[in-house]
């Protein structure tokens, strides 16, 4: 649908803010709330343009459906792009259930056990952290191994708030 180079953006209005969305024409890139730290650092200065491509309105399907208090049930085409490691700790986050959460602990012993090394939870943070795919990758899912709601790029009140809307138990977590 473009060039290989061509990104192509639109936003959508949460209800817990603005929201860019990425596409190279065919899957989703990057999604991402306004102001959110690594904000938008998949999009080249100036290399993309701002209209619909078909999965953006499969975006904002899935969007209405998970901030109405349902879990999507169809699945999107992402196109992540990222270091090996990253792309690892990012295809076990795809995996935590909707309404539940995992520690950065037991993401790092996943990723460890795909893969036969060791690995370190710092390093699962740091991927968890700049994950692309806000909400759709569910990062705000991990929360450190003592119950505090930690480390979500978009804030933490979001990362409430979107587990609120998955009906999380947050009977025991702290931020």
């Amino acid at each position: 649908m473009g060039g290989m180079d061509m990104q192509y953006v639109w936003r959508y209005d949460s209800p817990l803010g603005q929201i860019t969305m990425a596409s190279d024409g065919d899957g989703l890139t990057g999604l991402w709330f306004e102001g959110q730290k690594y904000f938008a650092p998949t999009l080249a200065a100036g290399g993309y343009r701002q209209c619909v491509v078909p999965v953006f309105k499969l975006v904002c399907e899935w969007l209405d459906c998970y901030f109405g208090g349902t879990e999507p049930c169809f699945t999107l085409p992402l196109h992540l792009a990222g270091t090996p490691f990253r792309m690892a700790v990012w295809e076990v986050l795809r995996e935590i259930p909707y309404g539940r959460v995992t520690t950065y602990k037991r993401v790092a012993e996943h990723v460890a056990a795909r893969y036969g090394a060791k690995v370190s939870v710092r390093a699962v943070g740091g991927a968890v952290g700049h994950n692309p795919v806000s909400i759709i990758v569910p990062c705000h899912r991990v929360i450190g191994s003592d119950g505090w709601l930690t480390g979500y790029a978009g804030g933490i009140d979001r990362k409430v708030s979107l587990l609120e809307c998955e009906g999380v138990d947050m009977n025991g977590l702290k931020w």
